[in-house]
């Protein structure tokens, strides 16, 4: 008999999608190619379970829900192997951004880096710990593939879901390109918030409601109505993450607040602290932002320049703007009375996370 999760109970529902996702590590800890270093497995296990806050696993079960579909193991397996490809997601990412920092740990590459250091190997420690994390990223994304699959869900709804799943892991890939141009380009609020969108918004939470719904066999105007709750919520949610880049609390959110300072992440945030900017400000942020040996003292300057130009506080309200239209489209989304309960829940945690 499989247990029935209240509708809002997301802790219980969490603690499903990570059992199912120790579940299928385990057996490919049992399958690992004999003769083969069991370093990246070992390492891809700690990291996919340390932490994060299974928000695409849990839309997506809640798009199923929501569509009509009954609870049970097949729909939580298939949501969680969305986890192993967001795992793919920020281990590249990470090596992108040049990011040592993640769920309150080293980054996978920064984990082989110094792994190389520490034993005295020969060669560039840097170079091992990009090249073993990109190994790392890529079997994640394919343990995702084979964990969808696996499901045990109608091979039919599942080819159909598939659909969805390829369309978001393209334009994910798409994104991060995207944000790689967007950081040498012209650094507009227009280019950050196609970033926000592409790599960030539906890949969050538009694309998991729809694939939830699709395995439950949702039709076109479901799918459309999803969407128009989703993105902006997506976009709400990836607007709070840039904050929280910059403002939050390290061992809350398990990242450090000088990464995208120092990258120079082009956010929407920073595009409007440019264009706000008076001469001697727009002269420090030139300094300053993009600076890879950027200190506290400078990041702290930084943040008083994107508070004082008001940066901050509009992007707060773009944020507010974005939820509220995103809830209000809910409120009339046929989906389930518990699934619409259940997605204001989620949707008020993707948006309100403490710094």
């Amino acid at each position: 008999m499989t247990a029935v999760v209240a509708p809002t109970d997301t802790s219980g529902l969490r603690a499903r999608c990570d059992a199912a996702l120790a579940a299928f590590l385990d057996r490919q800890g049992r399958d690992w190619p004999d003769g083969a270093p069991r370093g990246v497995f070992t390492a891809l296990h700690r990291f996919v379970l340390a932490g994060g806050k299974r928000l695409r696993p849990l839309f997506c079960y809640w798009g199923w829900r929501g569509a009509g579909g009954p609870d049970g193991a097949p729909i939580v397996t298939a949501a969680a192997a969305l986890e192993l490809f967001h795992a793919f997601a920020l281990i590249h990412d990470d090596i992108l951004d040049g990011s040592d920092r993640r769920r309150g740990g080293p980054s996978v590459h920064r984990l082989f880096a110094d792994l190389h250091a520490r034993s005295s190997w020969r060669g560039d420690p840097e170079a091992y710990g990009r090249n073993t994390a990109l190994l790392c990223g890529d079997l994640c994304a394919a343990w995702s593939d084979q964990m969808f699959h696996e499901c045990g869900l109608d091979a039919g709804r599942v080819h159909q879901g598939y659909a969805v799943y390829a369309l978001m892991r393209t334009e994910v890939i798409a994104g991060e390109y995207l944000d790689l141009v967007s950081g040498v380009g012209d650094g507009s609020v227009a280019s950050a918030l196609t970033v926000v969108r592409m790599k960030a918004a539906r890949y969050t939470v538009t694309r998991p409601l729809q694939i939830g719904a699709t395995l439950a066999g949702a039709g076109p105007e479901l799918l459309a109505a999803l969407a128009e709750f989703g993105d902006p919520l997506g976009d709400a949610f990836q607007l709070r993450d840039d904050v929280l880049g910059v403002f939050g609390d390290p061992t809350v959110t398990g990242k450090s607040v000088l990464d995208d300072l120092r990258e120079g992440k082009p956010t929407v945030m920073m595009a409007l602290a440019r264009g706000a900017a008076d001469r001697a400000q727009a002269a420090r942020l030139r300094e300053l932002f993009g600076n890879p040996a950027l200190d506290g003292d400078g990041a702290a300057e930084l943040r008083k320049i994107i508070e004082s130009t008001g940066a901050r506080e509009r992007i707060e309200e773009m944020i507010r703007v974005r939820a509220e239209a995103a809830l209000a489209v809910l409120a009339s989304t046929p989906v389930t009375a518990e699934a619409r309960a259940a997605l204001t829940a989620l949707a008020t945690q993707a948006v309100d996370r403490p710094h």
